[in-house]
């Protein structure tokens, strides 16, 4: 066996293309959050399929009290630590507040995710100005994951963390965005904070995979920040997730409990969602 060879039974690396089939026959993406090589080989040992860098570290790490602070020097540091601990997820990574302000920032701040922090893909909230960036990214052959919904970046703007798409005006902008974000280039949209039934919608309209925070069952796949569904986050847990470490006796096998429950459907259940 070459060196480069894999064992028998040993599971292929999440790729784009594999998210794109796994939307196609049904299976459930399961991503995490992320922002260690330890807690990255966690994820990835217990079958993980996308290992998310947030920019959530700026609050479950730094301790801030949003995302706002974040840097990109900070993103490509968490970044490239737990790209070493990953071996087979699929490593997104976030672009921090203002990172992505226009084309050209958002190319810079890319390719240092990329290049220096071992990512495979790049995450950027909004739509309307941030089409631009998403279509330079991806002319330029590098991944992107679009965030619409509730968008932390854009807190001071919505009025606090709250859920989006509630008023039919609101739900049909969100399903334009969505739209817009897909033609313009993303491989992926991240759902947060939206309407059950809304993201339902979504999913079944575009060709590229839904990821679900807080967005009801009927998405691609889920996402959850890995502090919040082992319980360890201060303060209240977010309505949407779940403390999976409650009655089990390591990290690995809650990560595998949640894995199991995003793929057989039993998470998210009615009250995790809006």
């Amino acid at each position: 066996m070459s060196a480069h060879a894999r064992p028998a039974g040993a599971r292929a690396p999440v790729t784009v293309p594999r998210l794109h089939e796994m939307k196609a026959a049904g299976e459930k993406i399961v991503a995490l959050t992320a922002y260690d090589a330890s807690f990255a080989a966690l994820c990835d040992a217990a079958g993980v399929d996308v290992v998310l860098v947030g920019d959530s570290l700026g609050m479950v790490v730094q301790g801030h009290a949003s995302t706002l602070p974040v840097t990109v020097d900070d993103m490509v540091y968490h970044t490239a630590a737990v790209a070493r601990g990953v071996r087979t997820a699929l490593l997104v990574a976030d672009l921090p507040f203002l990172s992505f302000r226009d084309a050209d920032t958002a190319l810079r701040s890319s390719a240092r995710l990329l290049a220096e922090g071992g990512a495979a893909m790049v995450k950027l909230e909004g739509a309307d100005y941030v089409l631009e960036a998403i279509a330079a990214l991806a002319r330029r052959s590098i991944p992107v994951c679009a965030h619409l919904g509730l968008t932390p970046q854009s807190v001071h703007k919505l009025g606090g963390y709250r859920v989006q798409g509630k008023t039919k005006p609101a739900a049909e902008r969100l399903l334009a965005d969505a739209r817009a974000v897909q033609d313009a280039g993303a491989d992926l949209l991240v759902l947060e904070c939206v309407p059950a039934a809304l993201a339902g919608r979504i999913r079944s309209e575009l060709a590229i995979p839904t990821i679900g925070i807080g967005a009801g069952a009927d998405c691609d796949g889920q996402v959850l920040v890995l502090y919040d569904m082992l319980g360890i986050t201060s303060g209240k847990r977010p309505k949407f997730s779940k403390d999976f470490l409650a009655g089990r006796g390591s990290v690995l096998e809650a990560i595998r409990a949640y894995a199991e429950a995003v793929r057989g459907g039993a998470f998210p259940a009615a009250e995790h969602a809006f």
